[in-house]
């Protein structure tokens, strides 16, 4: 792990094997680079692959006010042009991640050589718009613990259970962070922005999502010209959930991206 300074803040990043075109990964929410646990080894062994903590989350630089998605797209920018990555990406990320990695791709598309976007997190209907406003200042006043599910929670469980670490890892990021997160979520409206894409995307959508459930994750396909939506019987976090399925998915996309390229 490493950590560079991108767009006037520090993140933490790592770049892993070689070949192309290179592959990068955007976590979700309350994620860290380590939301790739399970998928970026097993991918890193055909070609380069960058993960890193998004700004605000896990050990990149913490925030303190508001995010917007076009200053996390031009940090995504920022650490490409630093760590030497030029030529067109292939951008995978989940639910936040996955408007990342669009948004990215509205803003850069000479960069981009396709997406999968994983549960994308694309904004908030009205109707539930003041419920996220008001957890995230709880957030702000009381921390990660006070708004999480009980069920979410560490139980103390063995050491070596992944569930275990991954609630654990998630109860230690910044909730400053996490309730700036949710408040950019809160205010995004993408839908003119998705019109503008035009390289390749796959959408993914899990039948075993109460967040984003395919109908909602249909409607963010639609909304892209050309976009391919596969249904999986996953969650909402699948790098974590189901990561041989996306291992699986991932390399089909890339093997198809670097086969459109030769």
């Amino acid at each position: 792990m490493s950590w560079v300074q991108a767009n006037g803040a520090v993140l933490r990043y790592e770049l892993t094997g070689r070949g192309g075109p290179p592959l990068v990964l955007v976590h979700e929410m309350g994620g860290t680079l380590e939301s790739w646990d399970a998928v970026a080894p097993a991918l890193a062994r055909s070609r380069q692959v960058l993960r890193y903590d998004m700004r605000g989350s896990g050990l990149s630089e913490k925030v303190r006010g508001t995010l917007t998605l076009d200053t996390l797209t031009d940090d995504l920018a920022a650490l490409l042009d630093r760590l030497g990555i030029g030529g067109p990406a292939v951008i995978a990320g989940c639910a936040v991640g996955a408007a990342v990695s669009l948004g990215f791709t509205v803003r850069h598309p000479g960069r981009v050589a396709g997406v999968v976007a994983m549960a994308p997190a694309t904004g908030l209907p009205p109707e539930r718009q003041a419920a996220a406003l008001a957890r995230a200042d709880r957030l702000d006043r009381e921390g990660l613990r006070a708004v999480s599910d009980p069920d979410a929670l560490p139980a103390g469980g063995p050491l070596s259970d992944p569930a275990e670490h991954d609630r654990c890892r998630r109860l230690a990021n910044d909730p400053h962070g996490v309730a700036a997160l949710q408040r950019m979520l809160a205010g995004l409206a993408m839908e003119d922005d998705l019109a503008r894409i035009r390289c390749p995307v796959l959408v993914l959508a899990g039948r075993r999502d109460p967040y984003r459930p395919p109908e909602v994750v249909e409607a963010v396909a639609r909304a892209i010209a050309g976009a391919r939506l596969e249904v999986h019987d996953t969650g909402h976090v699948m790098p974590v959930d189901t990561p041989g399925l996306v291992i699986e998915v991932l390399e089909r996309f890339c093997g198809g991206i670097a086969g459109q390229a030769a």
